[in-house]
């Protein structure tokens, strides 16, 4: 659990600091490499890629909303317009590797898991910003809108995680062992 938090933290600053200085292949490099390590590790990959999967689909829709709001702008990384950067959406699959894991204490706690989303979502993102990796250009309007967004995406993907869980059957195990 420790090693998912550590590894998810490094790999959100290679995402954001690569974004902010003109090396955005730099944080999808990494999460590549976490997202190859969890895969091992888990004990079915198949539900960890189909929580994979929801998140970004989630994530560009929401991200695309945001663009098209004006409220926010990236300085690197574009390649499809008004979509967000690719590091941008590598941190949506880096996002998902810590459902399961790091993150699996939320399961069954929706209203906290919005709570937490509703605060942690936009403070995450203001500290990308002040990190040079996305530009506030109305910081109300964007707050609120990541405000309301990730109070609504966490509980979704908590409750995706919990349908989709490649890691449990390996918790088991490992549990059966220890006996």
């Amino acid at each position: 659990m420790l090693a998912n938090a550590v590894v998810f933290q490094l790999a959100w600053f290679a995402c954001v600091l690569g974004g902010a200085h003109g090396l955005p292949w730099l944080g999808p490099l990494a999460v590549a490499a976490m997202a190859a390590w969890h895969l091992g590790w888990v004990a079915r990959p198949d539900p960890e890629l189909r929580l994979v999967a929801a998140a970004l689909a989630l994530g560009l829709v929401f991200d695309a909303l945001l663009l098209a709001s004006g409220a926010i702008r990236f300085p690197s990384g574009h390649w499809l317009p008004g979509l967000s950067p690719y590091w941008m959406q590598a941190l949506w699959v880096l996002f998902a590797l810590t459902l399961n894991v790091s993150l699996r204490w939320l399961k069954g706690r929706l209203l906290l898991a919005a709570a937490l989303g509703a605060v942690s979502g936009p403070l995450s993102f203001w500290g990308g910003a002040r990190l040079g990796a996305a530009t506030l250009v109305d910081r109300p309007l964007a707050l609120g809108l990541l405000a309301v967004g990730w109070g609504l995406a966490m509980p979704l993907l908590v409750g995706a995680a919990t349908r989709w869980n490649g890691v449990a059957a390996r918790r088991a195990a490992a549990a059966g062992a220890a006996r």
